[in-house]
């Protein structure tokens, strides 16, 4: 009650009068409407003049009807419960009346008046030693918050250093003297009851404080101009930081592309099997480990900067333009590159794979003819430049004869041989074989080998026949075996070759092909076997006419140096070969079934994750259109969708093993699928790049909605007239477009000349660069600017004028008094020196920095 009469009193004074007892000086109305009439310098109607009841009612009914013209709900307070001299009623009415004109006007930051005047005591005594203001009660007991507020605007008058924590009521009684003397502020409160009440009552508190407020009001206009100033430099030093990580970001990004491009682009290797499966490995890793973390490097890169252009535009800032050759543009193409080298490179290494696969099987082809020939030549020289046939009698010359002819006979038979070895050589030397040299020099020896062969054999059988005149005996059960064992033994050594050939097939036709024909030779081992007895009962018939008759020599046979027992070794070694060809046939018959599985097997998870990102992606693109829900609603469903995404993501790891299997399986097609691992790991980042871009493109459109105070109905509207002239849903519209879209949403443009002229001049704005296409971000800016206000630089410089005294150019002490330290400094750096007339020592041109946080500037 103290408090609020000694308030109403320093009002009441500048009437010339006062009041002594608030329950009973107000009852006639009188001094109540000249309470009002002072606190709202306006006049209230005349006051009834008479001392009866009824005229103290219509006088206290003439103050209560101007309250409640100013907006002031009075709640059960009555003209006559003050009349009757109701306490309760008129502490309760002149409460409502402090309210109402000392604390309602009182706003910092948009909060309640109860806050802002809270926050004003935090700002302005956030700098002393023992001052924690909380609330109204208990933060004042110790008169020390009182001291600061004081000493804060008028430090002549307290030397807050001497005041002592522990002094509390020495210290209320400071303050309150100090604000009665020289700050005309009334003792509202008792010293002794702040200190003995436990909880002082807080409205008086309130009230009291209000008094220092409205007393220091004039140095409000400053904290003001600082405040906008301080908002405009945070603006400033925010979208420094994004410019500053976007080129951060963008530098490392596009110098690993550059490290990593000549890897991809380079096309060495040791021309080896074993070489090029070690970089296809390598690749696998870089696919894996190496890239994942980059294209999330893009995707937050390309996040970082549609948010910071985002926030230009909402700060009436210009567009920013990174570093020559780090735009998005430059990032997308640098990107591309990185793919296009990617995909070149896994196909240089798969198509390497394959030729140097061949290339083993060849070269170990080529080894195992080129011994088998060697074998059959060894000893072969000696043989035809021996003179043995000069020495014999003439049934052993004809004989030799024979026996050269049947030798001619298989030196015909293995010229297919030696062209083979001859084409096989040639195919490797056209496939760049790596050990070209050693093949090569082996096939020039077989082939100078075979011309001497040649010659020899023409030049025996020219002495041969040069003595044939004088040799007719022949031995004719000699000759059948010659002649029946010569083609058997080449067919014996041709099936031996073909039982061991190597062989190397990609699919189970062909393995089925050669399981087939291996099927067709068994069929004819029966009519084999026949052959062979009788070769060899040829023998056992001159074994028997020998041993009948006694010939001398008679066992040797004179036109062959095949024998029975080597017959019968090679035909024991064919029998051999044949199941062990039937096993090597099995084994890769089951190879191949294997691949079969592992290609149904990729298929069968391939055509389930395939459609299932292509559902993903259609679905984020019908949310990314906007019309689907708030933007809260959807940003809700795009972060459901990417956490769906990730939880998807150990079925693409299991592709990529299967894939892996696939590779090293040697399988390079399969008719399961349209669905390569390529295009899924495509679609893949495609879904996660898309998911991003649309999350990013929400945050910026509710950024925009709450920073211009637009409507989600007014967003909704400009979404929908925007999809509805995008017809393609390509997220941009032509001028044409665009100009129609402005006038379904009520913008008047004329058809005349100067409609065009404001059509082009509005074109200008939302493509800037033209592209010849508007982009919603764009669209959506230029419709939030035509019904919402940004601070602007002129703004600013009434700011900064404010706390320069009107003067054109302010000081550090000013900046660094007004402002948080680290804006003052942050000002201080880069305010240019001022220039103009009556400049002083340190001046600082704030008009040239102001203007220059809107214009083109490297600030």
């Amino acid at each position: 009650m103290i408090t609020f009469t000694a308030w109403c009193n320093s009002h009441l004074r500048k009437a010339g009068t006062s009041i002594d007892n608030i329950e009973e000086d107000f009852r006639n109305g009188l001094k109540l409407m000249l309470l009002l009439e002072v606190i709202s310098g306006e006049t209230l109607p005349k006051p009834d003049r008479g001392k009866m009841r009824f005229h103290k009612i219509a006088n206290v009914n003439k103050a209560l009807d101007f309250i409640a013209s100013k907006g002031v709900h009075l709640v059960s307070i009555g003209a006559e419960e003050i009349v009757d001299g109701n306490l309760k009623m008129t502490l309760g009415m002149i409460w409502t009346i402090i309210l109402r004109f000392a604390i309602q006007d009182i706003s910092v930051e948009e909060m309640t008046a109860k806050e802002g005047l809270l926050l004003w005591c935090q700002r302005k005594t956030a700098p002393y030693k023992n001052v924690n203001v909380q609330n109204f009660h208990l933060s004042f007991k110790d008169g020390l918050a009182f001291c600061a507020l004081i000493h804060r605007h008028r430090p002549d008058l307290i030397d807050y250093s001497k005041l002592s924590k522990d002094n509390p009521l020495e210290n209320l009684n400071t303050a309150f003297d100090v604000a009665e003397k020289y700050l005309d502020i009334p003792r509202m409160l008792d010293p002794d009851d702040l200190q003995n009440t436990a909880l002082p009552d807080e409205r008086a508190v309130m009230t009291y404080v209000s008094s220092y407020y409205h007393c220091f009001s004039g140095a409000q206009k400053a904290e003001t101009a600082a405040n906008r100033i301080c908002k405009v430099l945070k603006v400033n030093q925010e979208n420094e930081r994004l410019m500053e990580e976007y080129e951060r970001l963008a530098s490392d990004l596009l110098e690993w592309i550059r490290r990593t491009m000549p890897w991809l682009n380079s096309r060495q290797a040791d021309n080896s099997l074993a070489g090029v499966q070690k970089k296809l490995e390598e690749y696998r890793t870089y696919r894996r480990k190496h890239k994942p973390p980059r294209v999330e490097q893009k995707a937050k890169l390309e996040t970082n900067f549609n948010t910071l252009q985002t926030k230009l535009r909402l700060s009436n800032r210009p567009a920013y333009l990174p570093t020559e050759g780090k735009t998005v543009a430059d990032i997308a193409n640098a990107w591309k590159g990185l793919e296009l080298a990617e995909k070149a490179f896994e196909d240089w290494l798969l198509a390497e794979t394959m030729r140097l696969e061949r290339l083993e099987h060849l070269a170990q082809k080529f080894k195992h003819k080129a011994d088998a020939h060697e074998d059959w030549t060894r000893g072969k020289e000696e043989m035809l430049q021996s003179q043995d046939f000069r020495q014999c009698k003439l049934n052993e010359l004809k004989a030799l004869k024979k026996k050269h002819e049947a030798f001619e006979s298989d030196l015909a038979a293995h010229q297919d041989r030696v062209e083979q070895i001859a084409a096989i050589a040639q195919e490797l030397n056209t496939l760049e074989y790596h050990d070209c040299i050693s093949v090569n020099a082996r096939c020039q020896r077989i082939c100078d080998q075979w011309d001497r062969l040649g010659a020899l054999t023409q030049r025996r059988r020219t002495a041969l026949d040069e003595a044939e005149r004088i040799l007719e005996k022949i031995d004719i059960l000699h000759l059948e075996f010659a002649k029946r064992a010569a083609p058997f033994n080449n067919w014996l050594d041709g099936t031996r070759e073909d039982l061991v050939d190597m062989f190397i097939v990609h699919t189970m036709e062909e393995i089925q092909g050669l399981i087939q024909a291996h099927d067709q030779f068994k069929a004819t081992l029966g009519e084999a076997d026949k052959e062979f007895n009788l070769i060899v009962n040829l023998v056992r018939e001159v074994e028997s006419i020998v041993k009948q008759h006694q010939i001398p020599g008679g066992l040797e046979n004179p036109y062959t140096t095949l024998t029975a027992s080597e017959m019968t070794r090679k035909w024991s070694d064919v029998r051999q070969l044949v199941p062990q060809r039937d096993q090597t046939l099995a084994n890769e018959l089951r190879k191949q079934q294997n691949n079969e599985m592992l290609r149904r097997q990729f298929a069968e998870k391939a055509n389930v994750v395939g459609p299932w990102i292509e559902r993903q992606m259609d679905a984020v693109t019908a949310i990314g259109m906007g019309l689907q829900g708030s933007l809260e609603d959807q940003l809700h469903r795009l972060k459901e969708y990417e956490q769906a995404v990730y939880a998807y993501k150990p079925n693409i790891e299991e592709l990529e093993k299967i894939h892996q299997a696939v590779q090293e399986s040697m399988i390079f097609e399969n008719r399961y699928t349209n669905y390569t691992m390529e295009t899924l790991r495509v679609g893949w980042e495609q879904l996660l790049t898309s998911i991003n871009r649309n999350i990013n493109e929400v945050e910026n459109q509710i950024l925009t909605r709450d920073s211009k105070g637009i409507s989600q109905e007014q967003l909704n509207e400009f979404r929908s007239s925007f999809n509805h002239f995008d017809k393609n849903r390509t997220g941009r519209l032509t001028p044409e477009e665009f100009k129609s879209c402005l006038v379904s949403l009520g913008y008047s443009i004329g058809k005349d000349r100067q409609g065009e002229m404001d059509f082009q001049r509005i074109l200008a704005v939302v493509d800037p660069n033209s592209t010849g296409y508007v982009h919603f971000d764009a669209f959506l800016d230029f419709m939030t600017r035509e019904s919402t206000d940004t601070d602007t630089a002129e703004q600013v410089i009434d700011s900064f004028r404010i706390l320069a005294a009107d003067k054109p150019y302010i000081l550090p002490d000013e900046l660094r008094r007004e402002l948080p330290p680290d804006q003052a400094e942050y000002c201080i750096q880069r305010m240019p020196p001022y220039k103009g007339p009556n400049a002083v020592p340190g001046a600082l041109d704030y008009m040239s920095f102001s203007t220059a946080l809107y214009g083109e500037t490297d600030l």
